[in-house]
C-alpha cells in the first residue's frame, strides 16, 4: 500500500490512496472512528442499500462532510414527523415481547394512563422441547414486567401474537380495535407481519430498530409536572435525542412545571370568573387575546394590539385579566415565573377584578411580584415615601439601556450599575440574560406594562423610583436598547427634575436595537449605492395614534419600533394617501405630494434580536402582513424597510413571498466565532406561500 499526503482546501490533508479496495477499507475505518461503531452500522446499511459501483465515493464523502462539517455541500433533504400529544387514558396498548425494553414499554404507558396488555410466551418449569422452542418462541419474563402481571397493573397472555388480537383486545367504544402496538423483540418475521396489519388497519404501530415498520416513535421526554419536553432525532441521532433532551432540561430553572401548573389554575379561574358575566358577543373578543390552550400555535399577531382610552371603558376590559396573563408567561423570565407564589397570583387577580361596570376602569395598585431578597419576602412593595434618610443624603439614579437583549452586548458601566445598585425597576422587555446579572441579594421590578396599562405601570415605576432615592438608595432603572431611543428616557429625567432631583440622575446609553437588529440579521442599515441615510420612526404615536409616515426615499431605510402590533395599517400608511377619516395624528399639506413606497420595496421583520430564538422573516411590503399573520408574533420585534434588507441577501427562489430564518443567531463566542453568520443559508430557513 502506497499513501502520500495532499493537501485540499483550508489547508487540510487528505491521503491519497491508489488501490480501490485498500481504498475502500480506508475510509471505512475512518468513518467508523469519526462516529463511533453504533453510528457506523446505521451508516453502512445506508451505503449497502444506495446503489452505486463505486460505493467508496459515498464513503468519502460522508467522511469529508464530518471531518469537515463548515465546508459547502449539497442540501440535503430530511424527512420529519408530526409531533403530536396524545390522551392515551383508558387506551388499550399491546406490547409483544418479554425483555427490558416491554418492561420500559409497560410502564410508560401506565405513566400516561393507558391499559397495557402483554402477549408473550414464557418458559414454564418443564424444559421445552425443541420443536416447542422454535414453534412459541418461549422467553424467560424480565421482572418488572412479572412485577406489574402480580400487582394486576398489567393483563398478560402467555401465548404467541395472533392476527385477530389486533381487533378483540381493544375497547368496545372503537369497535374493539387496540390504540397502539409496541413490538419490542427481534424477529423480523412477526414483525414485518404485525406491521402490515397495523398499517392496514390504520393502528399506530412502533418495532423495535426497525423505522421502516413503524407508524410512529418515541420521544426521549423530560417531565416535570403537567411540562413535557420532547426530543426526537428521527433516526439519526445515535442516541443523541437522550443526550440533547438532558442538556435542555438542566438548562430550565427547578419549579417550573409546578409554575406552569399554577399559570394554569389562574387561566381557568380567570375564564370561570368572567364567563358568567361574557356575552356571546363578547366571547369573540376573548379569542382575540389567544385563550386558547394548543401549544402549537406561537403568539397572534394581535398579541401586543394597542388599547386606547375607550377600549379601556368598554370592550378591552372585559379581556383584561386574560391579556395580563397571556403577557406575563410571553416576557416575564422562566425564573421570575417560577417564583410566583399563591400569594402572589391572589395579589395580581385582586389588581385585575374583571370587568364589571363598577371596576372595569380602575388601575390596579399592586406591583407585580419581583424577585425574593435573601430574606424570602417580595421586594416588589409599592414604595412612595416622601422622607429622607436619617443624614438627609438622596441617593442616585441610574438610568441605563441594556443593549438588544445579548448580555455581553451590555456596557460595562450598565453592568457596574446593575452589581452595585440597591434597588432595580427593570422594563418587562429586559431579557432574562441580563436579568441573570443581577446579584440575588438586589430586589427587582418588573414592570406591568401590558396592553391597557402602560401609563400607569409607568407611574408605579416612578414612584418606586423617587421612594428608593429619598431613602438613599442607590436605584437602577433598566430598559432595553438605549433610553433616549423610544425608551421614555427625557421623560423620565424631565420627571426626577420636576421632583428636585435632575442632580441625581446618570444616564447610561445602551445599543439600540434599531440599528445592532439589522447588523444581527445582515443588513447594513447604510451602504454606499444602497442606504445614504437611516430614519428610525415609531409605529405607534401618543395615545395610540398613527404618527405621520415617512416619505419614500429610495436612498433611505427605515427602522420601525413598536410598530408589529398594527403592520396593516402601517402599510396601508406608507403605501397609499391618507385624509382625516385615517386618523393619522396630523396630516399635513403635502399629503399630496408625499412619494408613496412601492408595494415590492424590500422589508425584513426581526424579532427577538441577539435571542437565541431570534428570527428575521424577509419579505416586501406587499405580503409582510399576511406573513406576521401566518408566522405568528415573537415581541419583541421591529420593522426594517428599504433597498438595504437585499444588500447582503438575495432570494434564491424567484416567487417566493417570505422567507423565514430561524435560530441564525447563535451566540457571542469570541473564542471560537462571533457567531454571526451573513451567510442567509445558516440557520433554519422556510419560505411562505401567499
Amino acid at each position: 500500500m502506497t499513501t502520500t499526503d495532499r493537501p485540499e482546501s483550508g489547508g487540510r490533508f487528505t491521503p491519497s490512496i491508489r488501490n480501490p479496495t485498500t481504498k475502500l477499507v480506508f475510509y471505512t475505518q475512518t468513518l467508523r472512528n469519526l462516529v463511533g461503531p453504533e453510528c457506523f452500522l446505521q451508516k453502512r446499511v445506508l451505503f449497502r442499500e444506495t446503489p452505486t459501483s463505486k460505493p467508496q465515493y459515498a464513503l468519502q464523502a460522508e467522511v469529508a462532510k464530518m471531518a469537515s462539517p463548515n465546508l459547502p455541500t449539497a442540501p440535503s433533504a430530511y424527512h420529519t414527523t408530526l409531533l403530536t400529544a396524545q390522551d392515551c387514558r383508558e387506551h388499550v396498548h399491546l406490547i409483544i415481547g418479554s425483555n427490558p425494553l416491554a418492561a420500559s414499554r409497560v410502564s410508560q404507558s401506565l405513566s400516561v394512563g393507558a391499559k397495557p396488555i402483554l402477549i408473550a410466551p414464557v418458559e414454564s418449569d418443564m424444559t421445552p422441547t425443541a420443536a416447542d422452542s422454535q414453534q412459541n418462541e418461549k422467553r424467560e419474563l424480565h421482572h418488572n414486567l412479572a412485577n406489574y402481571i402480580s400487582s394486576g397493573a398489567l393483563t398478560h397472555l402467555d401465548r404467541p401474537f395472533a392476527d385477530e388480537d389486533l381487533t378483540t383486545l381493544g375497547r368496545s367504544e372503537v369497535d374493539n380495535v387496540v390504540d397502539a402496538v409496541f413490538v419490542t423483540q427481534h424477529d423480523q418475521l412477526l414483525a414485518e407481519r404485525i406491521s402490515a396489519l397495523c398499517k392496514r388497519k390504520r393502528i399506530p404501530v412502533n418495532v423495535l430498530d426497525n423505522p421502516a415498520l413503524c407508524s410512529f416513535s418515541l420521544l426521549s421526554v423530560h417531565v416535570d409536572g403537567p411540562l413535557q419536553i420532547g426530543v426526537t432525532t428521527n433516526g439519526r441521532g445515535c442516541k443523541l435525542a437522550s443526550r440533547i433532551r438532558r442538556e435542555v432540561a438542566s438548562a430550565l430553572p427547578k419549579g417550573l412545571g409546578a409554575a406552569c401548573a399554577r399559570l394554569g389554575d389562574v387561566r381557568r379561574r380567570i375564564i370561570t370568573e368572567d364567563a358568567e358575566a361574557r356575552t356571546a358577543a363578547e366571547s369573540a373578543i376573548a379569542a382575540a387575546v389567544n385563550e386558547g390552550v394548543d401549544d402549537s400555535i406561537d403568539q397572534s399577531a394581535t398579541f401586543n394590539k394597542l388599547v386606547t382610552e375607550l377600549d379601556v371603558q368598554a370592550e378591552a376590559a372585559k379581556t383584561r385579566r386574560m391579556r395580563w396573563l397571556a403577557q406575563v408567561c410571553e416576557y416575564w423570565p422562566l425564573k421570575k415565573l417560577v417564583e410566583i407564589t399563591d400569594d402572589d397570583v391572589e395579589s395580581i387577580l385582586q389588581a385585575y377584578p374583571g370587568f364589571s361596570s363598577d371596576n372595569s376602569s380602575a388601575s390596579p395598585q399592586p406591583v407585580l411580584p419581583g424577585a425574593a431578597n435573601e430574606g424570602g419576602s417580595s421586594s416588589s412593595t409599592t414604595t412612595t415615601t416622601t422622607t429622607t434618610t436619617s443624614n438627609g443624603r438622596f441617593g442616585r439614579i441610574f438610568l441605563a439601556g441594556s443593549g438588544p437583549g445579548h448580555p455581553d452586548l451590555l456596557t460595562r458601566a450598565t453592568y457596574k450599575a446593575i452589581q452595585s445598585a440597591d434597588l432595580i425597576l427593570a422594563d418587562k422587555l429586559v431579557p432574562s440574560g441580563v436579568l441573570d446579572m443581577i446579584p440575588r441579594r438586589t430586589p427587582v421590578s418588573i414592570a406591568r406594562k401590558f396592553p391597557g396599562n402602560a401609563d400607569r405601570a409607568q407611574e408605579e415605576l416612578l414612584e418606586q423610583a423617587l421612594g428608593g432615592v429619598r431613602a438613599g438608595k442607590t436605584v437602577l432603572r433598566l430598559k432595553q436598547g438605549d433610553p433616549f431611543i423610544y425608551g421614555r428616557g427625557g421623560e423620565e429625567v424631565a420627571f426626577f427634575r420636576e421632583h428636585g432631583l435632575g442632580d441625581r440622575v446618570v444616564v447610561l446609553p445602551g445599543i439600540t436595537s434599531s440599528l445592532s437588529a439589522p447588523l444581527f440579521a445582515g443588513i447594513p442599515a447604510t451602504q454606499r449605492d444602497v442606504s445614504d441615510q437611516v430614519l428610525i420612526c415609531t409605529g405607534t404615536g401618543k395615545k395610540g395614534k398613527p404618527p405621520v409616515p415617512p416619505e419614500y426615499v429610495g436612498s433611505r431605510t427605515v427602522v420601525f419600533l413598536m410598530a408589529l402590533h398594527r403592520i396593516g395599517g402601517l402599510v396601508k400608511e406608507l403605501t397609499t394617501r391618507l385624509g382625516e377619516a385615517d386618523g393619522v395624528a396630523e396630516v399635513q399639506e403635502g399629503e399630496k405630494q408625499r412619494a408613496l413606497w412601492p408595494l415590492d420595496t424590500p422589508c425584513a421583520v426581526i424579532e427577538r434580536a441577539t435571542c437565541p430564538d431570534q428570527r428575521v422573516i424577509r419579505t416586501t411590503l406587499r405580503y409582510v402582513e399576511q406573513a406576521i399573520e401566518q408566522e405568528g408574533s415573537r415581541p419583541p420585534g421591529l420593522l426594517v424597510v428599504g433597498r438595504a434588507c437585499e444588500a447582503l441577501y438575495t432570494p434564491k427562489q424567484e416567487g417566493q413571498p417570505w422567507v423565514v430564518e430561524d435560530g441564525q443567531f447563535k451566540d457571542l463566542d469570541f473564542e471560537d466565532s462571533l457567531g454571526l453568520s451573513l451567510d442567509a443559508t445558516s440557520g433554519v430557513a422556510h419560505t411562505g406561500a401567499a
